[in-house]
């Protein structure tokens, strides 16, 4: 593991990773609706509590931004550094894209797709920045297992009540 450029101070990028990760929790929670449609549908056994996901996803979030300063500060030189910002905003914006498909549109279906665009935009990012900062990559595991989980349950909430549409 590399050390991080010394020339990048922590304050301002903390602040920006903090408001954005925070944003990114805000606006997904503001358009994931579990009213009567989501009650209505048939979830897999092994669905985890809907209380459990605000605590994973908030910890997975906290994770994601820590993961993005990190490996911002790890980036030898601006060009890394946008790589790093660029993809934590692209996973960020797919992460609402998947709830405002899922829960407001009712389309399962299109987010069960949409998933694996994020699931990629997140492997992408664990292999840019794991060389230069194999902690940032350690935090982006967590990201990567959540929206795995995420996918194969939409998956099967579309295989257990599709077609949608």
């Amino acid at each position: 593991m590399k050390a991080p450029v010394p020339h990048r101070s922590w304050g301002l990028p903390v602040l920006i990773g903090g408001f954005a990760a925070i944003a990114v929790a805000a606006m997904g929670t503001t358009i994931t609706e579990m009213g009567p449609w989501y009650q209505s549908l048939t979830q897999p056994r092994w669905a985890p509590p809907e209380a459990a996901y605000s605590i994973a996803w908030t910890l997975i979030y906290l994770f994601t931004g820590l993961a993005a300063i990190t490996g911002w500060r790890a980036m030898p030189n601006r060009q890394g550094g946008d790589w790093i910002v660029g993809l934590f905003a692209f996973t960020g914006f797919l992460n609402i894209v998947w709830s405002l498909l899922f829960f407001h549109l009712h389309r399962p279906d299109w987010a069960a797709a949409e998933i694996v665009v994020l699931a990629v935009a997140i492997v992408v990012w664990i292999y840019i920045v794991w060389p230069r900062s194999t902690a940032a990559g350690m935090l982006l595991l967590p990201y990567l297992a959540g929206v795995v989980f995420a996918g194969y349950h939409t998956m099967m909430v579309v295989k257990l009540n599709g077609p949608f549409g």
